[in-house]
């Protein structure tokens, strides 16, 4: 058996998405129930929709696209921290896992996935935090909801220290059901030439002691 676990959230039609973005949706084009020689469905969502891929392009201009992303940043050993605080991931906590550099994080909270409706008060990581993961020149990080940085407050600022350091950012992770503890990832975003993200599949599985 190989063990490896899904993490990604599955896409659907009116699933929680960014304010702003397009509502998504997932309608066949083509229904063999109809009479059509084959089934095809057609996507309209954004690149940032369910599970994906931020690259730095995303919040910094003339700066690496998705299709520019090295394998190796989400394709190896990764760690999944439990983040106890209840409202953002905040340095002091970061500081307690010695996080190395090079490494890959995924960090697990209590962020609660809705079917249709997009929570606006989530778990995220503050500017602060995002200052002591480049410190520690992490190369990965991942976390539990659509974005890393909040709704509000230092969203932008977030995403602008992470990303302008040259951090690959996974966002929409399903972790649920993975405990804390070392895993190999697997995480492939699409090959968009240019892309500022990419929907992605994220699977791990665990690395035993």
């Amino acid at each position: 058996m190989s063990n490896w676990i899904d993490i990604s959230v599955p896409l659907h039609s009116g699933m929680p998405h960014w304010p702003g973005d397009p509502v998504p949706s997932m309608a066949r084009a083509l229904d063999m129930d109809l009479g059509d020689i084959c089934n095809a469905r057609h996507l309209t969502m954004s690149a940032h929709t369910g599970t994906h891929m931020d690259a730095p392009l995303h919040f910094v201009n003339n700066s690496e696209s998705i299709d520019r992303m090295p394998l190796t940043a989400t394709i190896g050993p990764a760690r999944l921290i439990q983040i106890e605080h209840p409202d953002f991931i905040g340095p002091e906590e970061l500081a307690r896992h010695d996080i190395q550099p090079r490494e890959r994080i995924l960090f697990k909270t209590r962020n609660v996935w809705h079917p249709t409706a997009f929570a606006k008060t989530f778990v995220h990581c503050n500017a602060a935090a995002a200052r002591h993961l480049v410190e520690r020149k992490v190369q990965t990080i991942g976390i539990d909801y659509l974005s890393i940085g909040a709704y509000e407050r230092d969203g932008v600022e977030t995403h602008q220290i992470l990303l302008g350091a040259g951090i690959w950012v996974i966002e929409g992770l399903d972790l649920s059901q993975i405990e804390p503890g070392s895993y190999d990832l697997i995480c492939l975003p699409l090959k968009i030439l240019g892309g500022d993200g990419a929907p992605a599949r994220a699977v791990v599985r665990k690395i035993e002691d």
